[in-house]
């Protein structure tokens, strides 16, 4: 059975978003995009947007199952926090579509796609050609929402 999955890079700057589809050991790129919030926006705004653009990925695409990357902790707390929010925003968005959610952690993304934990954007970006040569990212955080999709489709299997 195809699997429908929306890959989502959270930030409150850039919201990173893929979808792709999975069956057996076989992927195929949707589309990917990335989600600006206006700087200049009260923070509850941007929240909202990011809320309500997610909102419309699920509705568009109807994704079976939505992966996300966990926040990691920066040396700057209020930096992480701010990323929280963006993060909530994005998974109460998808989990009112009632889509189950995994979380991954950045260097579990990098080892299901590289084999190396610790591997540069570089190398992501790489494997991504090769594992996804339709998608054609024109941001980081758009690939990094492919990356985080495709290890879903890696990992999923041992969950």
């Amino acid at each position: 059975m195809v699997k429908r999955v929306l890959g989502i890079d959270p930030g409150l700057l850039h919201t990173g978003w893929a979808v792709i589809e999975s069956l057996g050991s076989e992927r195929k790129y949707i589309a990917s995009g990335v989600i600006l919030p206006k700087t200049n926006l009260p923070l509850p705004e941007r929240l909202s947007i990011i809320f309500q653009e997610v909102s419309k990925l699920c509705e568009t695409f109807l994704p079976d199952e939505c992966s996300i990357e966990i926040t990691f902790v920066n040396m700057n707390p209020k930096t992480t926090l701010i990323l929280g929010h963006a993060r909530a925003a994005a998974i109460v968005a998808v989990s009112t579509h009632n889509i189950p959610i995994y979380e991954y952690e950045p260097n579990k993304i990098k080892k299901a796609l590289t084999g190396a934990g610790h591997a540069d954007k570089e190398q992501i970006y790489k494997m991504l050609k090769i594992l996804l040569p339709a998608a054609k990212p024109k941001t980081a955080d758009e690939s990094d929402a492919i990356a985080i999709a495709l290890a879903h489709t890696n990992m999923s299997k041992f969950i």
